[in-house]
């Protein structure tokens, strides 16, 4: 069975960083695609960022703020948000996929993540 637990999650002020991470297991972890996707309030799910075997995926909006990674000794991927804005205030998922960054298979249960003005 496919989990993923996330953690880290919290409030901040704008400017501010925090790191999510995500604990995996129930499959072949440095096989797999696994990223992460976020919704705000109001508002549909946005992939953030996504780690393959060789390479990291970010939209414009995370560019040069957040940052994939994978450690595949404690089978958990991490998730550094640097520059925070308000506007990143959303419930953050891990997701995980045989082969896919944008359309993932499985998702966690989310850890919400608030930025203040």
């Amino acid at each position: 069975e496919v989990q993923l637990v996330e953690s880290g999650g919290g409030l901040v002020q704008a400017g501010g960083s925090l790191r999510l991470s995500c604990a995996a297991s129930g499959f072949t972890f440095d096989r797999w695609v696994i990223g992460w996707f976020r919704q705000a309030p109001g508002k549909g799910r946005e992939g953030v960022a996504c780690i393959t075997r060789k390479d990291t995926f970010y939209p414009d909006s995370a560019k040069g703020r957040f940052s994939i990674t994978r450690d595949s000794a404690k089978n958990t991927v991490y998730l550094q948000m640097n520059s925070l804005k308000p506007e990143d205030t959303a419930v953050y998922y891990c997701v995980a996929d045989p082969g896919v960054c944008w359309g993932p298979e499985y998702w966690g249960q989310g850890t919400q993540v608030t930025v203040s003005s």
